[in-house]
């Protein structure tokens, strides 16, 4: 890795892009430190931490959140509503060829419409997070003047970072979203890490400590292991002559990664696990009784951390078969294998090479939500384990930064390599 960054350097126009990258960070960063007007910002630390959710959002925001900034928002919005024009195309199959079988066409279409559906996520999001802050005394609102200003405070911050996510991706050394958010769990990590070491003050805490970040060094291995795991399927490709030169004839492979995903399912998890807790708060602050019973019920169902890790396992392994769905195409494959003259022996170019390529990335797929999912939720179970609670939240971002940091590592090498053929 240190060799690819050494020739990523001394490449003219990776370097340029590298230092493009940091820059838009380092705007993001400062975004996210310019905090929203009259706010308390030692009430926003012991909100999340009586809060699992809105500790999770914080990392889902980049660190954002809890500085109570005008990026606070961070990217969560637009996720939401990507989540929502993809479940749309997958219940509207007729929009799915206006989207994704049109090709560049259809992807700048998708892109149109999620952001024009970002816009009143965002501000609905804005409105409830500042109401439930506002409940909480954490910030104080004295007209609605005041809060529509904070409102379009937060929807300009949110539009900028999705702007600045875009031009990181453009650069093609790694998905611009998932670089903000691993940019904020950088940054907050070597203090949670100095937390869990201080916080052991007895032989016994020392010993939890010790297990829990030995579990964590195994899990870090293992997250490794299954993000460059793949199955690989042998292609052959038949002989054919052309003019006086005979071409094909020889063997290959077509790997399948066993998590094709990424760390997509965690940020679509995450999303999503912060509306219950939303919705729960905003109930709670109205008069009716029994609104606020339900916001009760709510809350007691999100504070329960059997069902919360439930309910994050299953929304992780769901959405690791929902993307992988959308992004893996066997149909796709198997003619561009039939146009060039490859097969997969045994088996037919294709509906039968189509079944064959959907039964195997089923199963690859169904061992790597499994194992994706349990990933997702071991920092809950060594809480219990090892009684160590200063490192939960940190937990989850040790999976994001793994998963992100690999995604990175593979655009670096894709980009390196592409320019040695070029020359």
């Amino acid at each position: 890795m240190i060799k690819n960054l050494i020739k990523l350097f001394k490449n003219k126009e990776l370097r340029k892009s590298m230092l493009t990258i940091f820059f838009w960070l380092l705007v993001f960063r400062l975004i996210a430190a310019i905090p929203i007007p009259n706010v308390d910002l030692n009430q926003i630390k012991t909100f999340l931490e009586q809060s699992k959710v809105f500790g999770l959002f914080d990392i889902f925001t980049g660190g954002a959140f809890g500085n109570l900034s005008i990026g606070l928002l961070g990217v969560s919005p637009y996720i939401s509503a990507s989540i929502i024009m993809q479940l749309v195309v997958i219940i509207i199959p007729s929009l799915k060829e206006v989207f994704h079988e049109n090709g560049e066409e259809g992807r700048r279409k998708f892109e149109k419409w999620t952001k024009y559906l970002t816009l009143p996520l965002t501000v609905l999001q804005a409105v409830g997070i500042l109401n439930i802050l506002r409940m909480q005394k954490i910030i104080t609102i004295n007209s609605p003047l005041e809060l529509w200003r904070n409102v379009l405070l937060l929807t300009a911050a949110a539009f900028v970072i999705v702007f600045i996510g875009e031009i990181i991706t453009q650069k093609k050394l790694g998905n611009g979203i998932s670089l903000i958010i691993f940019s904020g769990i950088i940054i907050s990590l070597p203090q949670s890490i100095f937390a869990t070491v201080m916080s052991a003050q007895t032989l016994f805490a020392w010993i939890g400590v010790a297990l829990f970040f030995l579990i964590m060094l195994i899990m870090v291995v293992a997250i490794v292991y299954l993000t460059e795991g793949e199955r690989r399927l042998t292609v052959s490709y038949a002989k054919h002559v052309r003019g006086n030169k005979m071409y094909g004839g020889v063997t290959t492979f077509l790997p399948l990664k066993v998590n094709q995903a990424g760390v997509i399912p965690i940020i679509f998890a995450l999303s999503i696990l912060t509306f219950p807790a939303l919705i729960s708060q905003m109930l709670a602050t109205t008069n009716l009784t029994f609104l606020v019973t339900a916001s009760n019920f709510l809350t007691t169902l999100i504070e329960n951390k059997v069902f919360y890790a439930s309910i994050y396992f299953i929304l992780v392994f769901l959405f690791t078969f929902f993307y992988t769905s959308i992004t893996f195409e066997p149909k796709e494959i198997s003619d561009n294998l039939q146009k060039n003259g490859g097969f997969i022996p045994g088996y037919r170019p294709g509906e039968n090479t189509v079944s064959h390529l959907t039964k195997v990335s089923k199963k690859i797929t169904l061992f790597g939500a499994i194992f994706l999912g349990l990933v997702a939720v071991l920092p809950m179970v060594l809480e219990k384990v090892t009684n160590v609670t200063t490192f939960e939240i940190g937990g989850t971002s040790l999976l994001l930064i793994v998963a992100i940091a690999i995604e990175i590592k593979n655009a670096i090498e894709a980009q390196l390599a592409m320019r040695e053929y070029d020359y």
